[in-house]
């Protein structure tokens, strides 16, 4: 059983539901990168690739990541591993941002804050 967030299962529904998506797939794509701490080559494999049809009718794909903003954001990263974390994803969204530009598609990353329209806000 792959383990899902409860960002990721509303993507997945949002995906099943919205009139304007054609096909999605779950980590169907590996995007090779280089590991930043082991300098090592390896793969990064994205939550989901998506194609649908936008406002002027034109087909689109995207490659999303789905993380919290603690991994996506340093400022929000409050452990070393965390930081780390961030790091790391840096390195991996760059490759797959260039991935996805020589193939003529979108890469973005979403998190709590632009998944819910009503996120949950720490006092």
């Amino acid at each position: 059983i792959i383990y899902r967030s409860s960002w990721e299962l509303k993507v997945m529904q949002k995906f099943d539901t919205h009139p304007n998506v054609v096909n999605w797939a779950s980590e169907s794509l590996k995007i090779p990168y280089q590991n930043p701490f082991t300098g090592k080559y390896t793969v990064y494999v994205p939550d989901f690739v998506v194609t649908y049809v936008d406002a002027k009718g034109n087909q689109k794909a995207e490659i999303i990541e789905v993380k919290p903003a603690k991994e996506t954001f340093l400022e929000q990263a409050k452990s070393q591993q965390a930081k780390a974390a961030v790091a790391l994803n840096s390195f991996k969204w760059a490759a797959a941002s260039a991935f996805a530009k020589s193939h003529g598609m979108i890469f973005r990353v979403m998190n709590e804050g632009n998944i819910f329209s009503n996120p949950k806000r720490k006092a």
